[in-house]
């Protein structure tokens, strides 16, 4: 298995490069954001293990310009903040893992196995609902030929949607796989948002795909153009 090690830190790279050596991988080690790009886009790597910071292009956008060139090897992210939104920023960059430092090697290699032994790195599927599309790798969604600004939260909105076109998807469903907490009949945020959908997705297009279902949910339905 080849591993791509990214990482400024003289002495933590080479621990890296050794464990995982140990491990029985073939490393490779970059420096800073500008190698690390030239390696993972010039080579097949079975795992990418990417510090956050480093000089010049930071992990986050290393990660996304490699996600951009179509490269899908599994990417664990090395960084010293434990903030949730740095956290969520890796991931949204296209990362698949964190660890925050500092971290046990045996950690990390328990790690690398888990990723590599998910099914392949291939691109996600593009969605497609009549003239619809939203393409999850890369965080952008179109009507037609036309691109939609939408925030994380509206895309995560319309990707559940899209995923069950044609089904009722309840308020509890949008705030669980959405925001992540139970409905508890007072929140009005997943109307607040289906809302803001509409503003984007639907009115400047004169169309009306997301309907609401009354005392059960929304459905996103297909129309034609």
């Amino acid at each position: 298995m080849r591993v791509l090690v990214v990482e400024d830190e003289a002495r933590m790279a080479e621990l890296l490069e050794q464990g995982l050596r140990e491990e029985g991988h073939a490393v490779d080690v970059a420096r800073d954001g500008t190698d690390a790009l030239w390696l993972g886009t010039e080579n097949e790597y079975d795992a990418i293990v990417l510090d956050v910071m480093l000089p010049g292009t930071d992990g986050f956008e290393v990660c996304r310009q490699l996600r951009d060139a179509g490269r899908w090897a599994p990417v664990i992210m090395l960084t010293a903040r434990d903030a949730v939104h740095d956290r969520v920023r890796g991931l949204d960059a296209g990362a698949d893992d964190y660890l925050v430092k500092p971290f046990s090697f045996a950690e990390l290699a328990a790690r690398v196995r888990s990723l590599v032994r998910r099914p392949s790195g291939a691109r996600p599927a593009v969605l497609e609902v009549g003239d619809l599309r939203l393409d999850p790798a890369t965080h952008r969604a179109w009507r037609g030929d036309t691109e939609i600004s939408l925030s994380p939260k509206e895309m995560a909105l319309l990707e559940l949607l899209m995923r069950r076109v044609g089904d009722v998807v309840t308020r509890t469903a949008i705030l669980e796989h959405v925001w992540d907490f139970a409905y508890d009949g007072i929140s009005n945020v997943a109307d607040q948002y289906i809302a803001y959908l509409r503003k984007k997705i639907d009115r400047p297009f004169d169309r009306n795909d997301i309907e609401t279902v009354r005392g059960a949910g929304y459905r996103l339905r297909v129309t034609d153009a």
